[in-house]
C-alpha cells in the first residue's frame, strides 16, 4: 500500500496501529480514510502529513 512516492503509507498506519480488513477493500480503503481524517482532528498528525496519507491513499484506490 505504498501511495505517493516518498511518503510510505504502511509505514504510517503501522505507527498508528492502523489495521483495517473487513474484506472489502473499497470500504477498507473508506475506514482508512476517516481514521485519517479524525487523527488530524485530534491533533495527532500536522494537516501536511494528512494530505500526504490521503495522496497516497488515493494512488492505492486508483489502483483496485
Amino acid at each position: 500500500m505504498n501511495g505517493r512516492e516518498g511518503f510510505d503509507l504502511q509505514s504510517f498506519l503501522r505507527r498508528f496501529s492502523l489495521f483495517i480488513y473487513t474484506g472489502d477493500p473499497e470500504g477498507d480503503l473508506i475506514l482508512l480514510e476517516d481514521e485519517i481524517r479524525e487523527l488530524y482532528q485530534l491533533g495527532m498528525i500536522e494537516k501536511e502529513e494528512m494530505f500526504e496519507a490521503l495522496g497516497a491513499l488515493k494512488q492505492h484506490k486508483k489502483r483496485i
